[in-house]
């Protein structure tokens, strides 16, 4: 029997189209289901502790004796390390509507290693917005991605970002501090360049805007600028989504000083000026530098009406404690 060719291989394209989604369907329900088994199971721990049966603690004798039990009627997947974090996953998720269908165990047992109820509440909302896998997760919290973002707010703010997890509403919002480029692999004591710093990010784009978050997109590098018979270069330009704005980043190998926020200024009236169009809402410009002076810069943008955020950048993983006591002290106040 003899078969067109082409109306033949759009019948596979179909079929293997059909397939995959059926399989990723598959595997989504199969985490969902797994999921909540865990769930109920944690909550039978726990409601059999409350009832006086056993005492509430990690090295008690219930997880030990459970654990042999278990296992010996069910087979693997009930060593005492899983039961305590299925145990600990329904204490810190007692709602059940709560459990978001969109993460699987593997991201819930990284969730779980949250130094507190704060981050855990800020990290389990993030994934949901954002759809990490459980690779960008892990990267995120070794990061220390929520008290980078938390310091940048007040108390109020912080509960907030715990309770709602990172929602970008306005400018201010985009601004972590430090910004965290580990993965340029670029050596802590290398006296680099700027244009190299640059070339870096363009080859981790991906990572960069991801760091950068949720709403970025990148338009182009060295964007061009004729402003009064003079040519003026823009190291990056991104459109954000959900701010509706074009976002431009001018990237500082030292510390930024009163010059490179006059300089940013300007671009930032030419591109109001210029390149905004109908529904745009007015330009955000942010300065990245290694170091920052915090009097300078604030006489610097005093008077300055226009949206310029100024943001330290590390090229190494931050000091997790040192960040988490500088928190604390602002949850204090």
């Amino acid at each position: 029997m003899s078969l067109e060719k082409q109306p033949y291989n759009e019948l596979i394209d179909k079929i293997g189209s059909l397939l995959q989604q059926g399989r990723q369907q598959a595997v989504k329900s199969v985490n969902t289901i797994l999921v909540q088994t865990y769930w109920y199971v944690g909550q039978h721990i726990v409601e059999f502790e409350q009832k006086g049966n056993e005492k509430a603690e990690y090295g008690s004798q219930l997880l030990d004796t459970l654990s042999n039990d278990l296992t010996q009627k069910y087979g693997k997947g009930f060593g005492r390390s899983n039961l305590f974090q299925i145990r600990q996953f329904y204490i810190k998720f007692q709602n059940i509507q709560t459990l978001s269908g969109q993460l699987t165990w593997s991201h819930y047992t990284e969730i779980l290693k949250s130094n507190n109820d704060l981050e855990l509440g800020f990290y389990a909302k993030q994934c949901q917005h954002e759809r990490w896998s459980v690779r960008e997760l892990k990267r995120q919290m070794k990061s220390s991605l929520f008290e980078r973002l938390a310091l940048s707010k007040d108390k109020e703010g912080v509960l907030r970002l715990a309770k709602e997890g990172h929602v970008v509403e306005n400018a201010e919002d985009l601004i972590k501090d430090p910004f965290v480029l580990d993965f340029l692999n670029i050596p802590e004591q290398y006296q680099y360049l700027e244009n190299e710093l640059e070339e870096k990010i363009i080859s981790n784009l991906q990572q960069f805007i991801m760091e950068m978050g949720k709403g970025f997109a990148f338009i182009g590098r060295q964007y061009r600028m004729s402003i009064g018979g003079r040519h003026f270069y823009l190291d990056l330009l991104f459109y954000h989504r959900i701010l509706k704005c074009f976002v431009l980043v001018d990237l500082k190998r030292g510390e930024i000083d009163h010059q490179d926020i006059g300089q940013m200024n300007l671009y930032l009236n030419y591109f109001k000026k210029e390149e905004a169009t109908e529904g745009d809402n007015e330009p955000i410009g942010i300065v990245l530098g290694a170091h920052k002076n915090h009097i300078l810069v604030e006489y610097a943008t005093d008077s300055i009406t226009n949206k310029v955020l100024l943001s330290k950048y590390q090229l190494y993983l931050p000091d997790k404690k040192t960040l988490q006591n500088q928190l604390d002290k602002l949850l204090e106040e």
